[in-house]
Order: C-alpha cells, then structure tokens, then sequence
C-alpha cells in the first residue's frame, strides 16, 4: 500500500482558516487583552463581546495555532503573541496583520483573475490606486506606515547591526516611512545623522515617531517625490520594501538615481524579502511577488542576483547580498 496521504495537501488548502482566525483575534483585540492578564473563557467571551456558540472553539483553535496557551481553563497570550500583538507595546507589528485583515484578505480571494489577467485586484478594479487610496486618508496612512515599521523591526535591527556604519557620515533613507531604519541606525551609532525621503504628508508622522525617540536633532524629515524629484546626497542610501512595488523600468530608474546622489565610495542598501536565486527556498518572498501582482500594475519581487545585474548597469564596483531577519535580506552596492 502506498505511505502517501494528502494531509499536507489539505492543510496548505485549507490554510486560510487558522489565517482568519489569527486575524479575527487580533481585530477582536484578544492579544491586548490578554496581556492585562489570564482570564477564563467566559469573561473573554463577555469582554470581546463574543457569542457564546463558537468563542470555546475560537478560543481553542488559537491554542492548537499556538498563538495561545491554556491552564486549567485560563488563557493566556504565548511569550511570542505578547511581545509582538498587544497594541500597547512598542513592539507591536500586528498593524501588518490588521491591514492584511482588512484588504488584503479579501483581494486575494481574486488572485486567480490576477493571474489570468495580469491586472491588480485592489481598489484599482473601480478605478483607484493602492497608494493615493492610503496616503489620502490620515487615519489610514498612520496606520498603513505603523505596519510597516513592525514588519521591518527585525530587518532594520539587522541593518543597523551589520552594515560597517563607521566607515560614513551620512545617510538617507528613500520610502522612509515612519523612519523605522533612520531611528535603529541612529540608535545603534551616535555619530550618524540622516534624513528620511518621502512625500510630505509622511512628515508629521515620521517627526512623531523620531522625536520620540529623542532623535530630531540627528534625524530630519526630506519632503519629496522620488519619482519626480533627485535625491539628496548622502554617504550611504537605503531603499527598503520599496523597488518591488514597481515595474523594471522603474527599478532601474531608481538605482540610478541613488547612484547619482552618491559619493565614490558610497554605498547603497536594498533590502527586502529578496527571493533566493535558485526561486524554491523563500516562500515569504515568492508569495510577496504574488502580491504585487495583486497590489499593483507592474511590481514584483527578485532574487539577489537579478538585483546584483540591476545595481552592476548602473556603474556600482561592487555588490553582494546579506540575510537579515526572516525572509528579508539586503543587497549592498559600492560606488
């Protein structure tokens, strides 16, 4: 007889379901909750202002997940679930998970459209675009720029950790965001000052979080668009989760551009879920191509090596790639 049985079929399948529950119980605010302390089924369930029909099963799904644990009938968050999931700590990257909640849950239940088709499944099919949809809304923005702090948390670490920052002055950092990399690097070497690149209405909010890390007089917010606009020059320049949102042509637009800002000598950092070169070791980063198609008209992941070719055209000496944190990498190009 044969050993094969289809349970891993059926669990990939099928994923979807501890996914939602995941995500359901981080837009109930369980995590938070729990982090006060345990608590028994019945007072959660009155507390998230859960029916009594499937909080128990809800409950314990998220046990077996282990993204909760129990003891005698008292639930409690998981060291992991705590430190990253409750809203209230500075650690918290559940923002990804809310806004992969709200959005992009639902657009990928039309990936098979995307594929056929080529075409972004999000608020572009009745005529919208992702990016002015989030940066026209503040609420939305602030939210969509946390999330992306929390994902990258690790990498930036990483960055800051690994990259030989005492061999420079300067630095900036394109897509900046909250100013999630300029405030790790900071941190990390004090005789660092850099400036953080976005459009202006990103400002306020990356003044926000830098200052507060006591950081305004190192760290400086640079209004602008780095379509239209050139880059400020600097010592070192960092693009991180920002070249796989655009087509080829648009890739390599930028490289140039960050060439161009930069000294002999300097360097450029890109760092994002890059896939592996043989394209069967990165499933986080294969996945993140898949939702560039969904997200976008012409984005897509690479491998290391594609970006290596990228940054060789456009004049850098020398490159190589580096792991980080998780599925992220980054790839350095000298000037």
């Amino acid at each position: 007889m044969s050993d094969l049985t289809p349970q891993e079929i059926m669990q990939l399948g099928l994923g979807f379901w501890g996914s939602k529950t995941l995500l359901s119980a981080i837009e109930l605010g369980l995590f938070t909750e729990l982090a006060k302390g345990e608590l028994e089924a019945e007072v959660l369930t009155e507390r998230l202002q859960l029916n009594s029909r499937g909080a128990s099963d809800f409950l314990d799904a998220l046990v077996a997940l282990g993204m909760l644990k129990r003891i005698k009938g008292q639930y409690s968050n998981t060291p992991e679930t705590d430190q990253f999931l409750d809203r209230n700590k500075p650690s918290y990257m559940g923002g990804m998970l809310e806004m992969a909640n709200k959005r992009l849950y639902p657009f990928w239940g039309s990936l098979t459209e995307a594929l056929r088709t080529g075409e972004p499944q999000n608020e572009a099919k009745t005529g919208g675009d992702l990016f002015e949809t989030l940066y026209s809304d503040p609420a939305r923005l602030q939210g969509f720029l946390k999330a992306m702090t929390g994902l990258s948390l690790g990498a930036c670490q990483a960055i800051a950790r690994i990259f030989p920052w005492s061999d420079y002055q300067s630095f900036l950092d394109i897509g900046t965001a909250q100013g999630g990399l300029p405030v790790q690097v900071a941190l990390a070497h004090e005789h660092l000052t850099g400036r953080g690149f976005d459009l202006e209405v990103v400002g306020p909010i990356f003044n926000e979080y830098v200052d507060s890390f006591g950081l305004s007089e190192r760290l400086q917010f640079h209004p602008g668009d780095f379509f239209k606009d050139s880059f400020p020059k600097a010592d070192v320049i960092s693009m991180g989760h920002i070249l796989h949102d655009w087509n080829l042509e648009e890739k390599q637009m930028l490289i140039a551009k960050a060439y161009q800002a930069l000294p002999e000598g300097g360097a450029v950092i890109i760092w994002e879920s890059i896939i592996d070169d043989d394209r069967s070791q990165n499933t986080f980063g294969l996945l993140m191509s898949l939702n560039m198609l969904v997200e976008t008209r012409g984005g897509f992941d690479y491998t290391g090596k594609d970006c290596c070719s990228w940054l060789n055209e456009a004049g850098f000496r020398e490159t190589r790639v580096e792991l980080l944190a998780g599925p992220d990498s980054m790839v350095v190009g000298i000037k």
